[in-house]
């Protein structure tokens, strides 16, 4: 009787509130009628008829929620839906899926394969396996990420100005997302070589059963330190997300990776063949802070004994809505430089940024 009665006070909120239909019971009791856009690292996103701005709400502070959208929803383990949800009970989610296009197929389907790659049918997962949920009916917008951060620093000791820019764009599809990155640091000074780096990188992946993933990567590099005048790696391999909860991803990768260089000097450009090992975690859920780092390293399958490695971390602090300020580090090590060039890079930046 009790989850009959809040079944029939949500949907009746939701009728009631000019075509919205999405209800949220908070643990505190408060009811909040509008539409969820999305819920991604722990934060679900509304909207509502009555605020001008969106409400951002924790994913654990929910008790309950009953929607008619339809979501791309991402589970812990991995799996991937289309559907629908309404919750239960306080601690348990039901899911209505559907795949209308019946596009992926991996491998031959037995009878009771399970509902995500057939497409159709219902299923209770515990309130915290979603991880991830977007409003399909949002269409292209709701999908894309961007973000920009800009520093700038000047002294007057000799006349130092130094510029920064770190840019960001993604696209999360049904089964694939796409990423690309465009960092650049501009450093002036009297009686002192100009200091330039430019760092890129465009990644494709395609998403597997059981949160594997196949991945290409696109990389750019250039930086005065090392006389590197062009860095270029083409980059295929195989990955998974070993941890990935609402506060935690935690995953690694494997692969080759095609490398070209060429230099500001007159040393001849070289090509090599490389493995490529790497990690990646992102922690979020530590109040307005989150956390960013990610290790590469590239031991060369044809240039005996060289090895470089990538390292970066960013902590970036949100203090007003979709604004924050980002302290960062960026390493690039290769134990093999050319003559006349630092085995070592390194940046460190501090930026204040906008994201989408």
């Amino acid at each position: 009787m009790k989850k009959f009665l809040q079944l029939l006070f949500a949907f009746s909120l939701s009728f009631g509130a000019y075509a919205q239909t999405d209800s949220l019971i908070l643990k505190n009791k408060d009811v909040i009628i509008g539409e969820i856009k999305s819920m991604d690292k722990g934060v679900v996103t509304v909207e509502t008829d009555y605020s001008d701005s969106d409400f951002k709400i924790s994913w654990d502070g929910i008790s309950q929620l009953f929607s008619e959208t339809k979501y791309l929803i991402t589970l812990s383990n991995g799996k991937r839906y289309n559907g629908t949800i309404n919750s239960v009970n306080d601690s348990t989610i039901s899911i209505n899926t559907y795949d209308p296009d019946r596009l992926l197929t991996i491998g031959k389907k037995k009878k009771n394969d399970n509902t995500e790659d057939l497409g159709g049918g219902s299923i209770d997962v515990p309130f915290g396996e979603i991880v991830y949920l977007n409003a399909l009916d949002d269409g292209f917008w709701s999908r894309l990420s961007a973000n920009i951060d800009l520093g700038w620093s000047v002294t007057k000791a000799n006349n130092l100005r130094q510029f920064n820019v770190r840019s960001g764009l993604g696209y999360l599809a049904d089964r694939w997302k796409a990423n690309a990155s465009y960092n650049s640091l501009r450093s002036n000074q009297d009686e002192v070589d100009p200091v330039k780096r430019t760092d890129a990188n465009g990644v494709f992946n395609f998403f597997l059963p059981k949160d594997w993933f196949l991945l290409y990567n696109l990389t750019y590099l250039s930086n005065t330190e090392q006389l590197i005048k062009s860095r270029i790696g083409n980059q295929i391999g195989l990955g998974k997300y070993l941890i990935h909860t609402n506060q935690t991803y935690f995953g690694f990768q494997a692969g080759i990776n095609l490398n070209s260089e060429t230099y500001f000097d007159d040393t001849p450009s070289r090509k090599s063949g490389e493995a490529m090992l790497g990690a990646q975690l992102n922690l979020y859920d530590i109040g307005d802070l989150t956390l960013l780092t990610s290790l590469i390293s590239y031991p060369s399958l044809t240039e005996s004994g060289r090895f470089r490695t990538d390292f970066s971390l960013d902590v970036k602090y949100e203090f007003l809505d979709d604004f924050y300020v980002k302290v960062g580090t960026t390493m690039n090590y290769d134990n093999m430089p050319i003559e006349g060039a630092t085995s070592l890079d390194y940046i460190f930046q501090t930026t204040v940024g906008w994201e989408l």
